[in-house]
C-alpha cells in the first residue's frame, strides 16, 4: 500500500508537559502511555495500545468492563465522563479506595 505510514500503536507526539516514563499522556483527546521520559515541548513516543496499570481516582470503585476516562486536570484515570477524554475498560476490579486500576486502551 502506498498510503500506510506505521502501524499506530506508537506514536510521536509534542509532550504538552514534562511526563515520566509510563506516564498518561493526553494530546487534544490523543491518550498514550509515555515509553520514555519528556521535557515539555520535546518529542515523546506515546503507547496507545495495550494494558496498563495507570493512576486512578482513588475515591471511586472500578468493576471489570467500565468506561475509563482520562482526567488530564489531575492527570489519573476516572470513571468521571463529565469534561474527561475517554481511554478505555477496566481490565480489572479496583476498590474505593486504591490508588491505581488496570486499564486496557481503546488505541
Amino acid at each position: 500500500m502506498k498510503n500506510f505510514i506505521q502501524p499506530g500503536d506508537v506514536v510521536t507526539v509534542t509532550a504538552p508537559a514534562n511526563v515520566a516514563s509510563g506516564s498518561g499522556v493526553l494530546v487534544g483527546t490523543l491518550f498514550g502511555v509515555a515509553a520514555f521520559s519528556a521535557l515539555a515541548d520535546a518529542e515523546v513516543e506515546i503507547k496507545t495500545t495495550g494494558v496498563f496499570e495507570l493512576p486512578k481516582t482513588a475515591a471511586q470503585a472500578w468493576d471489570v468492563g467500565a468506561a475509563i476516562y482520562w482526567d488530564g486536570a489531575a492527570g489519573v484515570a476516572t470513571t468521571v465522563a463529565t469534561d474527561n477524554v475517554p481511554i478505555g475498560k477496566a481490565l480489572a476490579a479496583a476498590a474505593n479506595p486504591s490508588a491505581r486500576g488496570i486499564v486496557r486502551l481503546n488505541g
